[in-house]
C-alpha cells in the first residue's frame, strides 16, 4: 500500500486505543485501591498500570457517525476520502470530546497495534451480523496483512491485559477491605530519671497502636484505634505527675492488654462545616487547631513530653461527646465542642450530663499560605476527682501537684474556666516557632478556700530535615502548669500553702530519620523546682525508636 493508505489507517485506529487505555486505567484504580490495604502489588506491576493509565488519560474519546462532526477534518484533506470510508462505512473511529480528530498527532507501535486490534473486533462483528458485504476483499486483505506485521505487538498487549487483570482478581479476592486502610505505629523508649534524691531505676517501655481508618464516602472517617502499652511513671517525691508520663510521651494502657483507645467520627456537613463524634478517647485538640508546630499527635515521632506539644488547655478535658469547625472565610475558624468523661457509666452522678465534663470554644486565624496562625481558647470544666491537666483522659497529665489537685486535703469537686492564646509562625521552609499563654481560675468547691489561678506558658522552635530529610530537632522552653496561690484545710482553714516558684521546663531532642518507617530519638527533659519551691531538679534522658507502618 502507499504511504497515504498507511498514514490514514495509523491515524484511524489511533482513537480506539482509549477503549482499551479506559479498561486497563479502571483496572489501576481496583489494583491501587487494593494495595491500600496493605496487599502486596509486584513494582513491575505498577509500572505496567502507570503505563497504561498514563496512555488513557488524554486520550478520551467520543463515537462519531459521520466525518462532518470532526471539525479539524476538512475535504480538501488528502485522506478526507479514505476517513470517511472508515467512518460511516465500519464506525470504528472515534473523536475527542472537542470534536476534534488530530490526526497529525504521532502514535506509538503499540497504539496503532491497539487500535488494529479493535477495528478488526469491528470487522469480525459485521461479519457475524451478515453484513460482510459492507468489508470488501481488499480492506480484509489488508487487515489480515497489518495484523501479520503486527503479531509481536498485539501478542504483548493481550499477554500485558491478561496479567493484570490476573492480579486485579487475586487482590479483590484477597483484599482487606474496599473501605479501610489499616495503619500502625510501635514505639520503644528506654528512659531514667537522673534526680539526686529520686529513686528509679532504668526502665524500657512500649506503646503499640493499631489503627483503622474507615470512610464510607469520600468525605467521612471512621477512626477505630486498637493500644497497647507497659508505661509507668517515675517516683518524683510527691511532684507526680510533672514530668513523668510526659517523658517518652506514653500512656499507660496496663501490662500491654489491648483494648480501644479511640473510636471517633469525622463528616464533613457541608462545604464549611467539620463534624467531629467520638464514643470514646475524644480529645480537645481531635477538632479544635492546636496552631502548634509540635503538635504531631501524640504519636511517637515528636515531642518527648506531653507539655512540649501543645497549649495544657486542650488537655484539661476529654471523653466521649461532639465538636465542630466552622470556617468564616479569609482564615477565620470556630470550634465548639462538649466532653464527658463519663459518658458511659450510668451510675449516680456521672454520665453525660451529670460527671466531669468540659466545654470548649475558640477563634482560629490561620490564612491559606500563609506562615502565621493563632487561636484563641475558653474551656469550662466540672471535676470531681483527678488531675485538671489530663482530666477525662484528655491526654498526658502535665503540671505540679497543686495545678492538679489544689487541695490535695478536701477530696471534692473542682470547677475551672480556662483562657489560652496560641501561635506559630513559619519562619522559613524548615524552621518554624510556637508559643503559648494559659491562665485559669480554678475553685475546689466546698473547702471554703475561695478560688486559686493557675498559670502556664512556653514556646518551642523546630527544625525541619535538620542534616537529612525527615530529621527533626527540636526545643521547648516554658512553665508547666502551676498554682503559686495553691492552699490546703477545709471549711475555710488553712493548713498549708504551695510555693510561688515557677518550674521551668527545658526540653531538646533530636529525631533521626532512618527510613520511611523507622526513625530514632534521643531526648533530654530538665525541670527545675518542679514542686513551686527550691525542690531537687528533675533530669530525664530518652531514647526512642518508632516503627511506623
Amino acid at each position: 500500500m502507499n504511504s497515504s493508505e498507511m498514514g490514514v489507517r495509523i491515524k484511524m485506529v489511533k482513537v480506539l486505543n482509549s477503549l482499551l487505555a479506559a479498561s486497563v486505567a479502571s483496572a489501576a484504580v481496583l489494583v491501587a485501591g487494593a494495595a491500600q490495604a496493605n496487599e502486596p502489588t509486584s513494582v513491575s506491576s505498577l509500572e505496567q498500570l502507570s503505563q497504561y493509565s498514563q496512555e488513557g488519560q488524554n486520550n478520551a474519546t467520543a463515537s462519531v457517525t459521520s466525518v462532518s462532526q470532526l471539525s479539524d477534518v476538512r475535504p480538501t484533506d488528502w485522506a478526507f476520502q479514505a476517513l470517511q470510508s472508515l467512518v460511516e462505512r465500519y464506525g470504528c473511529i472515534a473523536g475527542y470530546p472537542d470534536k476534534t480528530y488530530r490526526g497529525n498527532r504521532a502514535m506509538t507501535r503499540y497504539e496503532f497495534a491497539a487500535g488494529l486490534n479493535a477495528c478488526m473486533d469491528r470487522v469480525n462483528e459485521l461479519i457475524a451480523a451478515a453484513t460482510n458485504d459492507m468489508a470488501s476483499k481488499q480492506d480484509l486483505a489488508t487487515l489480515q496483512k497489518l495484523q501479520e506485521d503486527f503479531a509481536a505487538e498485539l501478542a504483548t498487549l493481550r499477554g500485558r491485559v491478561d496479567a493484570v487483570e490476573a492480579k486485579v482478581a487475586t487482590l479483590e479476592k484477597q483484599q482487606f477491605s474496599t473501605t479501610t486502610k489499616l495503619s500502625g505505629e510501635v514505639v520503644f523508649g528506654i528512659s531514667d530519671e537522673f534526680g539526686t534524691n529520686n529513686d528509679n531505676e532504668t526502665v524500657f517501655q512500649d506503646r503499640v497502636r493499631l489503627t483503622l481508618n474507615t470512610s464510607f464516602t469520600g468525605k467521612d472517617l471512621l477512626i477505630t484505634r486498637l493500644a497497647a502499652g507497659n508505661g509507668n511513671n517515675f517516683n518524683l517525691n510527691g511532684e507526680e505527675p510533672l514530668g513523668t508520663q510526659a517523658s517518652i510521651n506514653f500512656g499507660n494502657t496496663g501490662g500491654n492488654n489491648v483494648a480501644v483507645d479511640w473510636l471517633a467520627y469525622y463528616a464533613d456537613l457541608g462545604d464549611k462545616v467539620t463534624g467531629y463524634v467520638a464514643a470514646f478517647g475524644g480529645l480537645l485538640y481531635d477538632f479544635a487547631p492546636t496552631v502548634s508546630a509540635m503538635d504531631t499527635g501524640d504519636d511517637g515521632n515528636g515531642t518527648i513530653s506531653f507539655f512540649g506539644q501543645r497549649n495544657p488547655i486542650y488537655t484539661m478535658g476529654g471523653g466521649s461527646g461532639a465538636g465542630l469547625t466552622y470556617e468564616l472565610g479569609g482564615g477565620l475558624k470556630v470550634s465548639g465542642g462538649y466532653f464527658a468523661a463519663n459518658a458511659a457509666n450510668p451510675a449516680s452522678g456521672n454520665g453525660l450530663f451529670q460527671g466531669d465534663n468540659s466545654i470548649l470554644g475558640q477563634i482560629t486565624y490561620q490564612p491559606e499560605n500563609s506562615p502565621f496562625a493563632l487561636a484563641a481558647t475558653y474551656v469550662s470544666g466540672y471535676n470531681e476527682t483527678g488531675a485538671l491537666f489530663g482530666a477525662g483522659g484528655g491526654g498526658g497529665f502535665t503540671g505540679t501537684s497543686f495545678s492538679n489537685n489544689l487541695n490535695a486535703a478536701f477530696a471534692g469537686p473542682t470547677k475551672v474556666n480556662a483562657y489560652g492564646v496560641s501561635g506559630t509562625m513559619n519562619i522559613s521552609k524548615n524552621i518554624a516557632v510556637s508559643a503559648f499563654g494559659l491562665y485559669a481560675n480554678a475553685d475546689e468547691i466546698g473547702d471554703g478556700l475561695g478560688s486559686n489561678d493557675v498559670w502556664s506558658y512556653g514556646g518551642s522552635v523546630g527544625f525541619k530535615d535538620f542534616g537529612k530529610k525527615g530529621n527533626l530537632l527540636g526545643f521547648v522552653v516554658g512553665a508547666q502548669p502551676y498554682a503559686p496561690g495553691a492552699r490546703q484545710g477545709a471549711g475555710g482553714v488553712q493548713i498549708g500553702r504551695a510555693g510561688t516558684v515557677a518550674p521551668l521546663h527545658v526540653e531538646g531532642f533530636y529525631k533521626y530519620q532512618l527510613n520511611d518507617k523507622i526513625s530514632i530519638t534521643p531526648g533530654v527533659i530538665w525541670v527545675k523546682d518542679p514542686g513551686q519551691a527550691e525542690t531537687d531538679d528533675i533530669l530525664i534522658g530518652t531514647l526512642r525508636t518508632t516503627f511506623s507502618f
